[in-house]
């Protein structure tokens, strides 16, 4: 009862939310191929609902439907998701460690032959092309671009296009040393663009890390705090992927974050507090199985030199695999000594139809793999075919391979028949083995009891050690990634400021240059809104009336204590509001500032809104002489 009542008891809130935020990662990964599910769940879980703060939604599932409909929301989110935080020459110590240590050693191992550099996770290209600069420094700019490739990936495809552009604001490159930046960047106003025959050494490309296979035979491989977001299990197959990508001479150099402290297997620490690695490199032994038969291609053509004819006869019948080639109609033109003793064919068979042969049945039906090998122009493989023969199996491995001139036309058919039978015994033997060996260990196994017990007390408390150890780096990785995601709003709002500057400069000559126009202007000027209220109120009017502008600017215009008979002005404004030309006048006697009487003229003029909405009136008054 107690099991049942659990299992159907309602699943917690957390429980809920962590259920609909894989449904949200699962959707983008269908949607935009995009896999999330490698990255550190905390960090992304807290950037994705920062998104989602912006859009005022609070749950993973409505969130999921607003992509659905708003499919330019997939953009921002995932430039909040992918924090794009680069600079040059950023760990300023590192670089320097860089440019007198490794990149002598390299170029003195190279010598004249390709560098090959790869700079994973690049996102906007400055690190890129940090390197571009300093290989040019080190080896010339007309030599560096001769002899050196630096590959720069990123999942982000806007950051890419942002790199490949290579031009920068002036705050970017404040790390940049002075001379660098007058030989390798050409000014315009406050954008700096990168020198095209730098610009050509660096080749950029989506590549992801978790899922796309790894650029290979790399000299110097970046990734620099680009680990410290995925959790430790992407880690570990990222990190197998930059150990095949580099030459067993490969340097690999990591963000101040990234210590690789659990991969001593394959990276050992060259300076581990600059965070640069060397290859471990691991002896691989690869065989490779290749069948080569001579002069297969020249089967069905009329040859005058019996002796070339003979030798390859003979070059076929040496081969010890069974072989049987077909001409281009399905017909058997030949088989070797091997093919002949395994399946009892005879020269009388040669000429024949493939389908009137028991071969073209037995062991394996042989028609339809030969058709494919020859619709789609490459070998087909048939393992582990058994053929049983009275009380006898025999285990082939056979390969059909088209025929193909130099046009690419088929010419015929090559079949050959490896016999595997003797892998197959060794396989079981093997297993049998197997079998004996566990037995041997369960027996071990049981003796060695009270050691195990004594091992496993020490091996407890290193991995408590082990933990706290990666709980340390867990947290310090976290740390840095807040530290970038707070670098990266500290950036996007220095670029507000500087353009909320920069609209602030333009609004104050507006103003100046205004403030001038109404001061030269030998009338007294009034601006009022739709509520009549005073807006401007120039130098002029002040002489007339005798009321400065700030106790004017914000009253309303019919209140107004002037020697002025305001109350005339209201018939005046409706006129102008009326009139189709927007002009209404009249000549008012009035008292100046003095408290002489003066007649003064006054022209009302309709301001309107471009949708030809009234928006006030400009008001000159002009003294009679």
């Amino acid at each position: 009862m107690n099991s049942e009542a659990s299992a159907s008891s309602p699943r917690t809130v957390d429980e809920q939310q962590d259920l609909a935020f894989d449904r949200l990662l699962q959707y983008l990964k269908e949607a935009r191929g995009f896999d999330f599910t490698g990255y550190k769940r905390t960090s992304l879980m807290r950037r994705v609902s920062h998104q989602m703060q912006s859009v005022s939604l609070t749950g993973y599932d409505e969130y999921r439907d607003y992509l659905e409909l708003h499919p330019e929301e997939f953009t921002t989110l995932f430039n909040t998701v992918l924090i794009n935080v680069t600079s040059f020459f950023r760990d300023a110590e590192a670089w320097a460690y860089l440019r007198s240590d490794l990149l002598p050693t390299l170029l003195e191992q190279k010598g004249t032959a390709p560098i090959r550099i790869w700079s994973a996770g690049c996102a906007t290209g400055e690190e890129a092309y940090t390197l571009a600069m300093c290989l040019s420094e080190a080896l010339g700019l007309d030599r560096a671009r001769e002899q050196v490739k630096i590959y720069a990936t990123d999942v982000d495809e806007e950051a890419l296009a942002e790199a490949r552009l290579a031009t920068f604001h002036e705050r970017q490159l404040r790390n940049v040393p002075r001379d660098l930046v007058d030989r390798y960047f050409e000014s315009s106003g406050q954008r700096y663009t990168l020198v095209k025959e730098l610009r050509r050494m660096v080749i950029f490309g989506r590549n992801d890390l978790v899922q796309d296979a790894p650029i290979s035979h790399i000299d110097l491989l970046l990734c620099r705090n680009t680990l410290m977001y995925f959790n430790a299990e992407t880690q570990a197959g990222i990190v197998r992927r930059l150990h095949f990508a580099l030459e067993n001479t490969g340097v690999l150099f990591l963000g101040k974050a990234e210590m690789l402290l659990t991969h001593s297997s394959v990276f050992l620490p060259i300076d581990l507090k600059r965070r640069f690695f060397r290859k471990v490199v691991i002896p691989n032994v690869r065989t490779e199985r290749s069948l080569v038969i001579g002069g297969a291609a020249g089967f069905g053509q009329p040859d005058r030199h019996d002796y070339q004819n003979r030798l390859r006869q003979e070059a076929l019948n040496a081969n010890p695999v069974a072989q049987v080639v077909l001409d281009a109609e399905g017909r058997m033109l030949s088989s070797n000594q091997r093919a002949s003793a395994l399946f009892g064919l005879t020269a009388r068979e040669n000429g024949r139809p493939l389908q009137d042969l028991e071969i073209s049945y037995r062991p394996v039906e042989l028609r339809s793999p030969i058709g494919q090998a020859q619709a789609e122009r490459r070998p087909v493989w048939l393992r582990d075919i058994e053929w049983t023969r009275g009380t006898t199996s025999t285990w082939l491995d056979i390969q059909v391979s088209p025929l193909l001139d130099d046009d690419g036309a088929v010419l015929g058919t090559s079949v050959y028949f490896a016999d595997v039978s003797r892998a197959h015994q060794l396989q079981d033997e093997l297993e049998f083995a197997h079998r004996q060996l566990e037995t041997a260990y369960e027996e071990l196994q049981s003796t060695n009891e009270e050691l195990e017990t004594t091992n496993e007390e020490l091996q407890s408390t290193v991995e408590e050690l082990e933990t706290t150890n990666e709980e340390l780096q867990s947290t310090n990785e976290e740390l840095e990634t807040m530290n970038e995601e707070l670098q990266s709003m500290n950036d996007e709002l220095q670029s507000t400021n500087t353009e909320l500057r920069e609209r602030t400069d333009e609004v104050s000559g507006l103003n100046n240059f205004l403030e001038m126009v109404l001061t030269a202007i030998q009338a007294g000027i009034i601006v009022v809104n739709h509520d009549l209220q005073v807006q401007v109120w120039n130098s002029r009017a002040e002489e007339l009336w005798g009321l400065r502008q700030e106790e004017a600017v914000g009253q309303h215009l019919l209140n107004l204590d002037i020697g002025l008979p305001v109350e005339h002005l209201r018939p005046l404004i409706r006129q102008a509001q009326a009139e189709a030309d927007g002009q209404a006048s009249s000549v008012l006697d009035a008292v100046n500032r003095r408290g002489r009487s003066i007649q003064v003229t006054i022209a009302v003029s309709a301001l309107k809104k471009t949708d030809a909405q009234p928006a006030g009136v400009l008001i000159v008054m002009t003294e009679q002489n």
